[in-house]
C-alpha cells in the first residue's frame, strides 16, 4: 500500500497561528483584566473614613472606621453598622453614585472633590 505524502513546507503555519492567537488573547482579554484589577486594588486601598461608598451588593453607606485587618465598618443608617471586606466596595458603582450626587447638588464635575 502506498500512502500519499503531506504537503511540503507547511509545518510553520500552525505555530504562527497559535502565537498570533495568544497575542490577540493577551491584548484583548488578559491585559485589560489585569489593569482593571490593579485599579480596583488602588481604589480599595485609598478609601478613607467619611466617604460615601456603594458595595457590590448595592448597599449605600458611609465609611465609619477602617480596621487593621483589611475590613471596613460602614454606617448604613444612623446607629446601624456592618463590617465588610475592602474588596466588597464597588469602584464603578461608587463612582456612578458620586457622579449622580454631584449632578444633583449642582457642582460641576470638573470642580467636584473626589
Amino acid at each position: 500500500m502506498l500512502q500519499a505524502a503531506g504537503p511540503a513546507g507547511g509545518g510553520m503555519t500552525p505555530i504562527f497561528l497559535m502565537v498570533g492567537m495568544f497575542i490577540v488573547m493577551y491584548f484583548f482579554m488578559i491585559r485589560p483584566q489585569a489593569k482593571k484589577a490593579k485599579e480596583q486594588k488602588k481604589f480599595a486601598d485609598s478609601m478613607n473614613v467619611g466617604e460615601q461608598v456603594v458595595t457590590t451588593a448595592g448597599i449605600h453607606a458611609r465609611i465609619n472606621r477602617a480596621n487593621d485587618d483589611g475590613t471596613l465598618q460602614l454606617e448604613i443608617s444612623r446607629g446601624t453598622f456592618m463590617t465588610i471586606e475592602r474588596s466588597a466596595v464597588s469602584m464603578e458603582m461608587t463612582a456612578a453614585a458620586r457622579k449622580k450626587a454631584d449632578a444633583a447638588s449642582g457642582i460641576p464635575a470638573a470642580t467636584a472633590i473626589k
